[in-house]
């Protein structure tokens, strides 16, 4: 569920020499499976593991993670980097605003997946996001660009250098991308 790399457990086990004894780490996401969701580490003394807990053991520590957060933790990381600005504790959970879908799942919900866990992540470093409107009956992906992308004169560049190859890479049953505002004009000969 959670990769804690061996340098982010011995520094985890340093700081846990000067805690409670017994105490562990708690692994969570605050607002699981939404835009705002926010992951977090913290002590977790014995008194404060609950039954429901998921018990992750590790080489030099021991992670609980609670039954919500669980889900939305699949493929997490945890590592220390320390670089020339110094040391720092680092944590990606790809999942944390959206539950991963199965292989299987259906065609719109796995692009929501990958514009949720992989693109909007790229898109919110300018601002921006995206949303997928609908799937056409002939395989095109509808997106609505927001925040920072409205107006932006790039939009096009990102929709077709960026969005569009990265979806089409991952879903060849579809056939490209379009921008909301060019399929509610209708300038598209798939209509």
């Amino acid at each position: 569920m959670i990769h804690i790399t061996d340098t982010a457990q011995q520094h985890f086990a340093k700081l846990l020499t000067k805690q409670e004894p017994g105490t562990q780490i708690r692994v969570f996401v605050i607002n699981p499976g939404t835009p705002t969701a926010e992951c977090g580490v913290s002590y977790c003394p014995p008194d404060a593991v609950e039954s429901t807990d998921t018990e992750l053991k590790y080489e030099f520590l021991t992670a609980y993670v609670d039954e919500l957060s669980a889900p939305y933790l699949d493929e997490a990381e945890i590592d220390f980097v320390t670089d020339n600005l110094g040391s720092q504790l680092t944590l990606k959970a790809p999942n944390a605003k959206m539950r991963k879908v199965s292989d299987d799942a259906p065609l719109i919900e796995r692009v929501e997946y990958q514009l949720q866990a992989q693109i909007n992540p790229q898109l919110a470093s300018h601002g921006g996001k995206v949303s997928l409107m609908e799937i056409t009956p002939e395989g095109y992906a509808i997106l609505q660009f927001g925040g920072g992308c409205n107006g932006c004169s790039m939009v096009d560049v990102t929709l077709k250098e960026g969005i569009e190859k990265e979806l089409l890479a991952t879903f060849p049953e579809l056939k490209g991308v379009r921008d909301l505002t060019e399929h509610e004009r209708g300038e598209h000969s798939y209509y």
